[in-house]
């Protein structure tokens, strides 16, 4: 009887590895998506001058929306919110324009 309660003890954990992989990608993929958009925003800010929708006499531009583009990564297909500015042309330093792929993509 104790090999019993022994055993009874033991619980065998299983460990679904293709659901665990896809769970990963997705929260890898979930984070360079806001770390990229969080970088675009933040060189609209540095053109602006100022951050979205804060008052500043120094403000140089102002924002007028944003455009949807896709992006491949390593990590898979991301959403970008490219931000527009009313007169200054956002060109970004971090995503070249036309570009749909990341490099590191394009060699694989």
């Amino acid at each position: 009887m104790r090999a019993e309660e022994d055993k009874s003890h033991l619980k065998v954990i299983q460990v679904d590895e293709t659901q665990l992989k896809k769970d990963l990608s997705e929260l890898v993929r979930g984070s360079v998506e806001e770390t990229l958009n969080a970088l675009l925003d933040e060189e609209a800010d540095k053109l602006c001058q100022a951050s979205k929708y804060e008052r500043n006499p120094d403000r140089v531009d102002t924002r007028a929306g944003s455009y949807n583009r896709n992006f491949e990564t390593k990590a898979g297909k991301v959403k970008l919110k490219v931000p527009k500015l009313r007169t200054i042309p956002f060109e970004s330093a971090i995503i070249e324009r036309y570009k749909r792929r990341e490099s590191s993509v394009e060699e694989a």
